[in-house]
């Protein structure tokens, strides 16, 4: 396989539109070209994973977390360590982070089902970044610049595949006011030419952009443009899940149950304040990773118990004045968790891959 059709399949699972604005996913490193056989899986990219990828022959690296999350200024061995060796031994990286979080069936599904989570939804739904069409009518003379142009700022991105456009043949008819100045025929006189249809897909966000690159390349005074919103993300997406436990049990099981399902011997369990009574508990939530964007939808939809990586003291606090028991089981381990379903995923759809999980990949604490 080529790296951009692992990128595809990656994107089948967890599409880009669903991760957050301030995140940074998709292929970070490495050319879409290249032939990969072996993909191996980890959470963090780290100078021991790396030597681990040389070990295996993995050609391509899906990390959890982007190795790029903030814009750096240069690519050296001493600032940015794990990204120059990467691109010096030809390593693909990809990062799926929030999107593989937001996924039907992504991080937060797996976190749900070690809890026993039924009847289960998104805490925070997902609404997408929002993709959307755009079409322009061009003279034939035209298509190659008007395209590139749209192409420079953003439009014809589908997966793994940059420059996507489709084009069809036809005829535009126009009479121009007293007021133009028609590249083709006289103003105040019907005219009729050969033009293309262009149309291409573009990121919502990127709609202003693209046009006004269209209306720079294009010969024309006033060039049609046409933008149609696309529909939207697939059911079930968006962040943290809260969900009904099949046998409401005690605080005390629940945590024995769920560390047990995670793989973690300790964990974080903030209880609720004193005064507040709580007996079985029923209804639960969960978020991997950081849990402080979505604790409060916990919070609201009556959940007794809000299982997370880790979550800042006073966001604890608040929790547990609410009535809600917070497990923090360490920020990797809930994500590390997801690994293994992933990797059962790709197999079914790219089936010629080989995908490994790293040996090397852990988290960073250990309770000592």
């Amino acid at each position: 396989m080529k790296v951009s059709e692992v990128v595809s399949a990656l994107e089948r699972l967890a599409p880009p539109a669903l991760a957050a604005e301030w995140d940074n996913v998709g292929l970070l490193v490495g050319d879409g070209s290249c032939e990969v056989r072996k993909l191996l899986l980890c959470i963090d990219l780290t100078e021991a994973v790396l030597a681990e990828a040389a070990k295996v022959k993995a050609a391509m690296v899906m990390a959890y977390h982007p190795v790029i999350f903030k814009p750096i200024a240069r690519v050296t061995a001493e600032a940015a360590p794990v990204v120059y060796e990467a691109a010096r031994c030809g390593l693909a990286v990809y990062s799926m982070h929030t999107a593989w979080d937001a996924a039907a069936g992504g991080a937060d599904d797996v976190l749900a089902d070690a809890m026993g989570l039924a009847d289960r939804r998104a805490l925070v739904p997902a609404t997408g970044r929002g993709e959307c069409k755009i079409v322009v009518f061009v003279p034939p003379a035209d298509l190659a610049g008007v395209s590139e142009a749209a192409f420079e700022a953003g439009a014809g991105r589908i997966g793994g595949y940059n420059r996507c456009a489709f084009f069809s043949h036809g005829i535009g008819s126009f009479c121009g006011g007293a007021s133009t100045h028609p590249t083709v025929g006289r103003a105040g006189r019907d005219e009729a030419v050969e033009e293309l249809r262009l149309e291409m897909i573009a990121p919502l966000t990127s709609a202003p952009a693209v046009c006004d690159a269209i209306r720079s390349a294009h010969s024309y005074e006033m060039p049609a443009i046409d933008v149609y919103p696309l529909a939207g993300l697939p059911a079930g997406c968006g962040l943290g899940r809260v969900g009904r436990l099949a046998r409401p049990a005690t605080l005390e099981a629940l945590v024995v149950r769920v560390k047990r399902a995670v793989g973690v011997r300790r964990a974080l369990l903030a209880r609720p304040s004193g005064h507040v009574r709580q007996g079985r508990i029923g209804l639960a939530a969960c978020g991997v990773g950081a849990g402080r964007g979505v604790y409060r939808q916990a919070i609201a939809a009556g959940a007794g118990l809000f299982v997370t990586g880790e979550m800042p003291h006073h966001d604890a606090l608040t929790a547990a004045a609410a009535g809600v028991a917070v497990l923090c089981l360490g920020h990797s381990n809930t994500e590390r968790i997801a690994l293994s379903r992933l990797a059962e995923q790709l197999a079914l759809i790219a089936p010629k891959l080989k995908v490994v999980r790293s040996a090397q990949d852990r988290d960073p604490y250990d309770i000592v």
